[in-house]
């Protein structure tokens, strides 16, 4: 089956319980979260050798994770202990009408101040056959851009194939003296699966795409397949809100021949969207390193998506069994 390795920052999040407004009541429930650390933890879940490479403080708020992590069947070995501070992130749980909230504190992170030489990357890619990037680390500064960047190169010249997710956060790249559409170009061009979409792509290229809909979408996906000879797939997902707690969600997988789409899903009754594009990020993976073809690898995906709409936390930890239950359909008790 082979062996993913995802390389970003391990955070905690804190969130007030239920959807009381942070600090209504002075209590928090606390999760592992991190873009790259749940694509990691979905895979484990449904079963694949799956490794996280990081870096957490050596203290209790460093060995949380760790233990989550390996407790869900990620390989922790590759996540340093290194002074400095947890990176944390809150997040107000929206109901109704009232938007879900998030605020950083991450700034000067154990992971963030790493330098980029401290990886050790002929270790740490050992055996692999993926290395999953996303937009978050190189936003992180000018150590993490470098980190990314190196990662990269490295799993470049051993022949490993990169996927890598845009998630392209404005307010980590305006922090600091940046220039994302250089760096993230830069990354992507070594990638052969991209999790982005139109918006993604035309930051890239500085280019409007003015289709609607699907038509968009592949008018973009035809632009990034001339900008990047490397890249074979993107993968996105699109949604549609009602309000907070209903959504209608559609995943699209393009490649260089054709394209999947599926039809949208109604999610109602959410518990939690905060992880729900890494839960699509790794049901692609995994349908893809199980043989399926690109509609199938969409289908999962969105399978995988939405039922992490219906769990507390950040992480996806639900199996094959579960997503063949999604796509059977039916919501009545299973004995």
């Amino acid at each position: 089956m082979g062996r993913f390795v995802a390389f970003g920052e391990i955070m905690l999040r804190l969130s007030p319980p239920g959807r009381e407004l942070l600090l209504q009541t002075p209590k928090f429930d606390v999760w592992t979260a991190g873009a790259e650390a749940n694509v990691a933890t979905a895979l484990a879940c449904l079963g694949h050798d799956s490794a996280m490479v990081s870096a957490v403080p050596p203290t209790p708020l460093g060995d949380a994770p760790v233990r989550a992590l390996r407790g869900f069947g990620v390989d922790t070995r590759g996540i340093q202990r290194r002074e400095g501070r947890m990176g944390l992130y809150f997040v107000t749980t929206g109901a109704g009408l009232r938007a879900t909230d998030v605020i950083y504190d991450r700034a000067g992170s154990a992971f963030a101040e790493t330098p980029p030489d401290a990886w050790d990357w002929d270790r740490l890619l050992a055996g692999a056959d993926r290395l999953h990037l996303s937009g978050i680390t190189p936003a992180l500064g000018q150590k993490g851009t470098e980190a990314a960047l190196s990662a990269a190169e490295a799993a470049q010249a051993r022949g490993v194939p990169i996927s890598f997710d845009g998630n392209y956060r404005a307010r980590l790249w305006e922090a600091w003296d940046s220039d994302p559409k250089a760096t993230l170009t830069r990354l992507i061009s070594k990638a052969d699966i991209l999790f982005g979409n139109h918006r993604d792509i035309s930051l890239l290229l500085s280019e409007k795409f003015d289709g609607d809909g699907p038509d968009r979408r592949r008018e973009a996906a035809e632009a990034a397949f001339e900008a990047f000879p490397q890249l074979q797939l993107i993968a996105s997902t699109a949604r549609h809100l009602d309000n907070v707690d209903h959504h209608r969600l559609s995943a699209r997988i393009d490649a260089r021949d054709g394209a999947a789409q599926t039809d949208e899903v109604s999610v109602a009754g959410i518990v939690d969207r905060i992880g729900a594009g890494d839960a699509f990020t790794a049901g692609v993976l995994h349908a893809l390193r199980t043989g399926q073809d690109i509609a199938g690898a969409a289908r999962t995906g969105l399978a995988l998506t939405c039922l992490k709409h219906s769990l507390p936390g950040d992480a996806s930890v639900f199996g094959q069994k579960d997503i063949d239950a999604f796509l059977a359909g039916g919501f009545d008790v299973r004995r």
